[in-house]
């Protein structure tokens, strides 16, 4: 009986902490947006991210142009002071809150 407890405590903890290491990069995806990107963009997070589905910002991530398609939403946003690690992080952000994504709260459409 004690492992079978075990067992299931450790798949519990082991399914607990799946979600929450993505989730980390799109809360982090979202600071760093309001940290860097919201006065040169002059428009939430989430506008940014509605500007395309999500299978449009995984191609674009994985073509290697989410910054110059960032730069393209932002004109002044200068992408070059952004560090590369900080990109997975927004690209996260924009893909859980794209067109066909999760809507932000208080949102009904």
């Amino acid at each position: 009986m004690r492992k079978v407890i075990g067992v299931v405590a450790l798949s519990l903890l082991i399914s607990m902490s799946i979600p929450t290491s993505s989730m980390a990069g799109v809360k982090k995806g979202q600071r760093i947006y309001k940290k860097n990107f919201y006065k040169k963009c002059g428009f939430s997070g989430v506008m940014f991210a509605r500007h395309h589905l999500q299978a449009e910002w995984e191609h674009i991530y994985e073509t290697g142009k989410f910054p110059q398609e960032a730069k393209n939403i932002c004109p002044k946003l200068t992408i070059e002071t952004i560090e590369k690690k900080y990109w997975k992080d927004i690209y996260a952000y924009s893909v859980k809150y794209a067109k066909d994504g999760v809507p932000p709260n208080g949102c009904n459409d």
